[in-house]
């Protein structure tokens, strides 16, 4: 019976231990793709938010992206915290500006695009905050054969078959 037992416990153990890698995994283990839009803003509420003339984003102390205006850049961050630094030149030749910026990120979402302009001006979430959907492109008809025949069969003009019998 000891040893049923034993087997009983560490059979418990493992699947414990199994729970608990899976529940550290769920709440570190989700990546995301961050994009960051140096992008105005336009017509919020009546008001114009202009794109930066520069801007740097730093990243666990890497230099992710530099910025132009209307331009955008991307990291990948694991986990829901998410933490850069900007440096914002806000206009040319002016000083530049440092910010650290600290964002929950959705769990649900795996691309993710940041309106710096919106989101340095303090506006509501759902101005600088949209979900990354790539453009689908649509790749052109290829010609079918024998569409051009009578019952789409792909017999007109390839075998001989215009006249009736042929030569009989």
């Amino acid at each position: 019976m000891k040893a049923k037992t034993r087997r009983i416990l560490f059979s418990l153990l493992l699947v414990l231990a199994l729970v608990v890698i899976a529940a550290v995994m769920m709440v570190i283990g989700r990546g995301h793709t961050v994009y960051f839009d140096n992008k105005t803003l336009e017509d919020y509420q009546g008001q114009e938010y202009k794109a930066f003339e520069k801007v740097i984003v730093t990243v666990k102390d890497e230099q992710v992206a530099k910025l132009a205006k209307r331009d955008r850049g991307m990291s990948i961050w694991i986990g829901q915290n998410f933490k850069m630094i900007l440096e914002v030149t806000r206009e040319k030749g002016g000083e530049s500006e440092i910010h650290e910026i600290d964002l929950k990120l959705p769990y649900s979402v795996d691309g993710i695009v940041i309106n710096l302009p919106a989101l340095l001006a303090g506006l509501p979430e759902e101005t600088w905050y949209s979900e990354f959907v790539p453009a689908v492109t649509e790749e052109p008809e290829e010609e079918v054969p024998g569409e051009g025949d009578e019952f789409g069969l792909g017999l007109e003009g390839e075998l001989g078959l215009e006249d009736g019998l042929g030569d009989i």
